[in-house]
């Protein structure tokens, strides 16, 4: 075999390795996120992104892959960089791979536990997965450590009100919530959406 051939396998090898991992992280994003108890299509729009860095996942998803990829390389040889776990969560969180998320949250978290935006980020990926009261108590460890930490605070009404149906709990949150965030449209559609919930359940 040439020295030309033997590149030329090399990098069909190299190829098909990416290739494969990008399709095993995209079949993980698109598996179905679970159903919640009381929660449906307004309890999934309702969510905000991630508390440390919002934007637009479905905008940085080409991006993000390559990233992914790149990181999870670093994390396995460097799994004592945090801020490289920290970005391959948030990445994971983004393209929805919602397990593999909470792994690396905790990791994070395991060295880090006062970053109350990650422990809320880990919280919402919890939810995502069905854990709800993991999730609550999650988000209200954070509540205790920064009061005024408004996004695990609309967290904590949306696991309230949409998934534990605890709509007066949730209500008197978001009391609070429109408080610290007054004219957040946000919290201005999350507010009127439970007290529709309220109304109907009374």
């Amino acid at each position: 075999m040439t020295r030309d051939h033997l590149l030329v396998l090399l990098i069909g090898l190299l190829s098909g390795f990416i290739l494969g991992y990008i399709a095993h992280e995209v079949m993980a994003a698109r598996q179905p996120v679970p159903a919640f108890a009381g929660g449906g299509q307004a309890a999934q729009q309702a969510a905000p992104p991630r508390s440390a860095q919002p934007g637009t996942a479905a905008q940085q998803a080409p991006a993000g892959m390559e990233e992914v990829q790149r990181l999870r390389a670093h994390v396995a040889e460097n799994p004592d960089d945090l801020e490289a776990v920290r970005m391959l969560a948030d990445l994971n969180y983004d393209i929805a791979n919602w397990g593999r998320a909470v792994e690396l949250y905790r990791s994070y978290l395991d060295q880090r536990p006062e970053d109350v935006d990650v422990a809320t980020d880990l919280g919402a990926a919890l939810r995502h997965l069905g854990q709800p009261e993991e999730a609550l108590a999650l988000f209200d460890q954070v509540r205790v450590q920064r009061p005024d930490h408004w996004q695990s605070l609309y967290n904590q009404i949306l696991v309230l009100a949409f998934d534990l149906g605890r709509l007066d709990d949730a209500w008197e949150r978001v009391q609070e919530l429109q408080e610290l965030q007054p004219g957040n449209p946000d919290v201005i559609r999350l507010a009127t959406e439970v007290e529709r919930r309220r109304a109907t359940a009374s």
